[in-house]
C-alpha cells in the first residue's frame, strides 16, 4: 500500500469511528465532497493546510496528520511527537490531546523565557 493510499484509509478510518459522513466533514472543513474522497482513497495528495482543516474537524492534532502525512519527520519534533504518535496503546483522542498539552508547555516556555524571541530562539542582550 503505497503512503498516499495509507494516508487516506487513516483519514476514512478516523472520520468513520468520529461517526462524521463524507458529506458533513466537507462541510466542517470547507473542502469539497468530491476532493474528500479522492484523498480518502488515496489518489490525492492534500495540502498541509487542508491536513490541519482535516484534523481540526476529527479532533486529531495538526502534528500528528502531518506525520501521518509524511510532512513532518519524527526527528524535526524531537521525538516527542513522533513517541506520541506511534503510540498503539493510546487512543487518537488521547493522542491528539497530550499533544495540544505539550505544545502549550512549549509556547508557555517561549513565551517566559527571558532573552528568547518570539520563536524561541535565545538573543543577545546588549
Amino acid at each position: 500500500m503505497s503512503a498516499l493510499s495509507e494516508l487516506g484509509e487513516f483519514i476514512r478510518e478516523q472520520r468513520r469511528n468520529a461517526q462524521i459522513s463524507l458529506r458533513q466533514l466537507a462541510q466542517q472543513t470547507g473542502v469539497s465532497n468530491p476532493y474528500l474522497s479522492q484523498i480518502e482513497r488515496g489518489l490525492r495528495r492534500p495540502s498541509a493546510e487542508v491536513l490541519q482543516q482535516i484534523g481540526n474537524a476529527l479532533r486529531i492534532s495538526t502534528p500528528v496528520m502531518y506525520l501521518r502525512a509524511g510532512l513532518l519527520e519524527a526527528k524535526e519534533s524531537g521525538g516527542v511527537v513522533s513517541a506520541i504518535a506511534a503510540d498503539d496503546e493510546l487512543t487518537e483522542r488521547q493522542k491528539h490531546l497530550l499533544l495540544e498539552i505539550y505544545d502549550s508547555f512549549r509556547r508557555e516556555n517561549t513565551e517566559h523565557s527571558p532573552g528568547a524571541d518570539r520563536a524561541g530562539h535565545l538573543v543577545e542582550e546588549s
